[in-house]
């Protein structure tokens, strides 16, 4: 006969282990193990293959040493023994460049001392107030010297000592030829000097930059004679500075200190019209009464080198209005100029 009636956990005849009985039963197999940990076994890392795989945890990576950069296929031994032989060819490489630079210094110095190289020629360039005689002279090279001896700048610095010589430079052509290319100064002016007796004058070439070049002599005199005639040609055709006084006293290769002089000149090379061409003659006596006289005859009382600009403009104002008539013209006081005719 069937029956409903079902065994309670723990009462005789229920399938089920009692709670004592389990107990007892883990006590006897050892420590509680938590269910939920996973089984250490299913955890594997193929270090092998430097791969990864997914365990219970995660993913655990594992590297061998020999896959790390610069490392795959190189043991300590062999690293060294590279770096071994980069430093041997180093060392080959620096002791090849200290050979080839001591054996180019030697051959230097034999050059140097086998007399190769002579100079046969003496070429020179620029030289227009000067002769060749003088520059030959000046630079003074020694009859047997090379080109690989030559002192190029004890040569430029004898050539410099001129008043003419503005600069110059020295070039080695080989194989014989010595160059002296000249850069000459140009006579800006012709001062006259009077003399202690106010009746003698004596001539000095001045320079634009203001240097005394030098005296010029009478075309017919002994060192006249001597003189480049392309100094007596600028000479004819550059402005005349006339009545400075005896005091003033020019030194060749000086720079002008004299206050009438530099008027005059400042006056002149200020000027940016015609009427500078039109100059001739400078009176400077005096910077306040400085006197030019033009090519046609007007006197231009000018003055001192201020206001340049509008005293050019007031003159050829003047000189065109009353042309043919103008004589003298007053612009000292350039707001209030004068002018008579002829």
């Amino acid at each position: 006969m069937a029956s409903n009636y079902s065994q309670r956990p723990g009462s005789p005849g229920s399938s089920r282990p009692s709670v004592a009985g389990s107990r007892a039963s883990r006590s006897a197999s050892g420590p509680r193990v938590p269910q939920n940990l996973p089984d250490p076994r299913r955890i594997s890392v193929t270090a092998q293959q430097g791969g990864r795989s997914r365990g219970a945890y995660g993913q655990v990576s594992s590297t061998r040493i020999g896959d790390l950069p610069g490392m795959q296929g190189t043991l300590p031994s062999e690293r060294r023994a590279a770096k071994q032989h980069k430093r041997s060819k180093a060392a080959i490489v620096v002791t090849v460049l200290v050979v080839l630079v001591l054996a180019v210094l030697v051959a230097a110095v034999v050059l140097r001392y086998s007399g190769a190289f002579p100079v046969n020629n003496l070429s020179i360039k620029g030289v227009e107030h000067l002769t060749d005689a003088e520059i030959t002279e000046l630079a003074a090279v020694p009859s047997d010297t090379t080109l690989l001896q030559v002192d190029t700048e004890s040569i430029r610095s004898r050539l410099l000592q001129d008043t003419w010589i503005k600069d110059v430079r020295v070039n080695l052509v080989f194989p014989d030829t010595l160059e002296i290319a000249v850069t000459e100064r140009t006579i800006a002016a012709v001062v006259e000097i009077a003399q202690k007796d106010s009746s003698v004058t004596k001539k000095w070439a001045i320079a634009s930059d203001g240097v005394w070049l030098m005296p010029i002599p009478e075309r017919d005199s002994t060192a006249g004679q001597a003189t480049s005639e392309k100094i007596y040609e600028d000479a004819d055709a550059v402005l005349h500075i006339e009545g400075v006084p005896y005091t003033t006293s020019p030194e060749m290769g000086k720079v002008c200190d004299d206050d009438n002089v530099n008027n005059a000149l400042d006056i002149v090379d200020g000027m940016t019209t015609e009427l500078a061409n039109s100059v001739k003659t400078v009176v400077a006596s005096d910077p306040d009464s400085t006197t030019l006289i033009l090519d046609n005859g007007v006197e231009i009382a000018f003055g001192t080198a201020e206001d340049i600009r509008t005293k050019e403009r007031v003159c050829l104002q003047l000189l065109e209005e009353y042309a043919d008539q103008v004589a003298y013209i007053n612009v000292r006081t350039v707001d209030r100029p004068t002018w008579r005719s002829v």
